[in-house]
This record gives C-alpha cells, structure tokens and sequence, in this order.
C-alpha cells in the first residue's frame, strides 16, 4: 500500500549568548521539559557543556551520545555540522526538533547562515535565541561590544538570571531597545516554557504529525511544566478563510510580547490545495503549506502564547483578518509567500541581513 504522507521538517534552533550568560542550563531545561518531543541536541564540546543529571544510555559514532529521556547530543566543530544536521534529521533518529548551542564566542550568524545554506529537505532555520545575563549585562557589553549586533539579529532574546540583577527592569528596557522587534522573555535559571521555541508533542506515543489536538491542549492547559503565571495564551479557530494581506498585516505589527505563533491557515480561495502551518518565535516567522487532507472541515486554527498581551484584542483582530470573498485576487498571496522556504517570493531573511 503507498504512503503519501511527508515527513514534517525538523526546526533548528540556534541558541547563542556570550560564556556565563546560562545557555547550558537553558539547553538542560529544555532536555528535561522536552515532553514527549525528541530533541536533537547539537554543541560543541562536551567537556565545557556538562549535560547534568542525565543517564547517557550509550554513543552513537565518535561524538554522538544518546541521553536518557531519548534525546541526543552531538558535540561539533562548525565545519562537522552539516553532517550532523544530515544524521539527527535522519529518519530513523525520530528528532523533532533541533537545538544548536553555540560555543561562547561564537559568531550566531555563521551558525545561522550554515543552516540556511544547508541541503537537507527535512531541514529547515527555526530561529536565533540570543542569552544574556542581567547581572552581568553592563560589564559583558563593555568586554564584548559584539553583543549589540547579536542583540540586533536574535529573533528571541531569553534575558536570564533576573532574580540576581539589582536593577532587572532596567537591564530589560535596555535589552529591548537594542533588539530589532525581538520578543523579549524575562527568566531565571533557564527556565523558559519550551512551547516558546518548538512544538511539544504528547507524552504519550503518537504516529504522525502533530495534530491541532496537541498544539491546543498545551497552549490552554496547565501542563506541570508548561505555560507558567505570568504566560497569556490565546486560541483561534475560524472555519472562514483568512485573508493573506489582512493577516500579514497583523503579524507586521504583532506586540513585542507575543513570543509564540503556532498553527494552520486556511487562505480559501487564494490556495485551494494547500493549508499553511505557521511557526512564528519572536520576529521569525515562516509559513509551510501542506495538503488537504482529502475529507474533514477546513478551518484555521491558531495558538498564541505571549506575556502581557491583551488576548482579547489579538482575538478581536484576528477575527478582522477573516475573508469570506468567493474570488482571489491573483497579488494576495505575495506577503505569505515571502515567507515560505524556497519560494521565489522569500526575502533575504536571514538574520545576518536584516
């Protein structure tokens, strides 16, 4: 019997920040809070990066280990890493997701730009989350002024290490004004809700791609480790078709506290064929179009997740970017598909040239 069925592509996140800022520990947070998803996990140096607390159940080659709770972990030079972004994205490995921890002085963008430059069909760019240090936030940009420019090109920016800043607010302010429309996220000890970067599956064995199902129940429920206090999170369904320049519109102006945009589109006329998941983190943001499957209702349906977001009027304009016209004009599509991976209408949207 045939099988249609595509396998879904494997973001890769990279996580930058300069030595101290706590990358590592959000890296382990992430491990431990990972669900049922199985992450890849790409760094260069064991030695430095101590992956704590875990069982390492054995190696794979030279420099991969695999971690008790089914993650793995490849320790790399940046020129070994298309070949380890070809063996986690392999199909056997059942990796969902792929985080790449930059070494401490790092360049972000060369990581970034070696995976826009990679081959693989399964693979594909899921953002740049810089770390830094508020207790050290001043004296890090006075011994590496580099961090203004990587501020400049992160999509997410995980401030860490509050609770040990005197001045917390301020060092946030600072942050968010050197960012260029990056989301901001406060934390202490790493401790970020995984859902902000990728999407966890359940923790139960589930064949196939994630269903709304699964996006819904962790973007509402209050999960043990998931959406803490302080996290809003809006839920979307319209079985309308959205309009492709309304909606754009509305994600041109999304509000800097938005961190997470996940789900399906449904543009109706403007492509019959195709639904378009979504995958926002911060300012990133990329469309996938995927099949219809051949029976069911079609609908749109969106989780947001932010912090200080007014729910209610996300809400109110996303019901504004409805469109129930029989016709498609033939330009409506061009602002979505700048944002679909290898179409003739994408930007130059790698960081480095933002």
């Amino acid at each position: 019997m045939g099988n249609n069925h595509t396998p879904p592509q494997i973001p890769v996140v990279v996580l930058a920040g300069f030595l101290g800022s706590g990358k590592t520990t959000l890296l382990n947070h992430l491990l431990h809070r990972s669900g049922g998803s199985r992450i890849g996990a790409i760094v260069n140096d064991f030695g430095a990066v101590e992956i704590d607390a875990m069982a390492v159940a054995g190696a794979l080659g030279d420099s991969t280990v695999s971690l008790g709770n089914g993650c793995l972990c490849c320790a790399v030079d940046t020129s070994e890493l298309d070949l380890y972004l070809d063996r986690l994205a392999g199909p056997g490995t059942g990796v969902d997701v792929i985080v790449i921890e930059a070494s401490g002085l790092a360049e972000p963008q060369e990581l970034v730009r070696m995976v826009l430059a990679g081959e693989h069909p399964r693979v594909v760019y899921g953002g740049l989350v810089e770390v830094v240090d508020a207790a050290e936030f001043d004296d890090t940009r006075a011994r590496h002024p580099g961090i203004d420019r990587h501020l400049a090109l992160a999509d997410l920016v995980v401030v860490n290490k509050l609770d040990r800043a005197a001045d917390g607010d301020r060092v946030l302010g600072l942050v968010r004004s050197l960012t260029d429309r990056a989301a901001v996220v406060p934390a202490t000890y790493g401790r970020i809700d995984p859902e902000f970067l990728f999407d966890c599956r359940p923790s139960e064995e589930r064949i196939g791609q994630l269903s709304f199902d699964d996006l819904h129940d962790h973007g509402t429920r209050d999960h043990a480790g998931h959406l803490h206090t302080g996290y809003d999170s809006l839920s979307f369904t319209s079985d309308v078709p959205l309009d492709p320049r309304r909606l754009m519109e509305f994600l041109d102006s999304r509000p800097d506290g938005l961190y997470r945009i996940k789900g399906y589109v449904d543009f109706g006329p403007y492509d019959t064929r195709n639904r378009y998941a979504v995958h926002a983190v911060g300012r990133f943001l990329r469309f996938y179009p995927e099949p219809w499957g051949p029976a069911g209702t079609r609908l749109t349906q969106l989780v947001l997740i932010g912090s200080g977001i007014d729910a209610a009027a996300l809400g109110k304009e996303l019901e504004g970017c409805k469109q129930d016209a029989p016709h498609a004009d033939e330009h409506g599509m061009w602002g979505v598909l700048r944002y679909v991976q290898g179409s003739e209408e994408e930007p130059d949207q790698e960081p480095y040239e933002a």
